[in-house]
């Protein structure tokens, strides 16, 4: 199974849902954990029906759904199928899918010896090594990856990734500014945007696009 890159995965236009890396995501509100309850139970049936399942999160007023296929590492085919199959049974019960507060973090550690500190932060998060990062094999935690940096003093060694719908990056950065945060940079821009608080501390609003389907 061929694993899809942003811009082929955006072609199917699976309103409601939006890729982070790895996978597709979206956020049912249900209003009460009843409601929601039955929308995982017929989301289960339809999962079941297609041999192919969901990462779902069941809260009192939503639930989370990440689809991904764990054979390629990505999202493939099947998972489109799958998506647009949940959009027709969360249709059917009288609820919609949304990306507005959907979002995934993950921290990057800027370090120019991160071969070495690597193998420590492995061991106290309990996480395996993947391709050079780190991976939570319960897929609970944010993965932690690796970036090479100068050694000179003072510098900022830990900055989070904040995975977005890009439709969601401008209102993201306007709310920062207002909050007295800057634009540090959108150099890279629509892959990242680096940003900082008043103190300084940066962090990064990242979407799919101008990226490969490695991501």
């Amino acid at each position: 199974m061929t694993k899809l890159d942003g811009k082929q995965i955006a072609a199917e236009k699976l309103d409601g849902w939006v890729y982070l890396p790895g996978g597709l995501h979206t956020r049912i509100e249900t209003k009460d954990f009843g409601t929601g309850l039955a929308l995982v139970n017929a989301v289960g049936e339809v999962a079941e029906q297609m041999n192919h399942h969901p990462d779902v999160t069941l809260r009192y007023s939503a639930v989370d759904l990440r689809l991904t296929s764990h054979d390629t590492g990505g999202v493939t085919s099947r998972d489109v199928r799958l998506a647009r199959a949940v959009s027709s049974v969360a249709s059917a019960l009288g609820l919609r899918l949304s990306v507005l507060d959907v979002s995934r973090v993950e921290w990057a550690l800027d370090s120019p010896a991160h071969e070495t500190v690597l193998p420590f932060w492995a061991a106290v998060y309990a996480m395996r090594p993947d391709d050079g990062d780190l991976q939570d094999p319960a897929g609970q935690l944010p993965a932690i990856w690796f970036q090479r940096s100068g050694s000179e003093e003072p510098r900022q060694r830990w900055h989070p990734d904040i995975w977005i719908d890009p439709a969601q990056v401008q209102p993201r950065i306007d709310a920062a500014v207002a909050a007295g945060g800057t634009l540090v940079s959108d150099a890279e821009a629509p892959a990242f945007w680096v940003l900082a608080d008043p103190e300084g501390n940066r962090v990064c609003l990242c979407t799919w696009q101008d990226r490969g389907a490695s991501s």
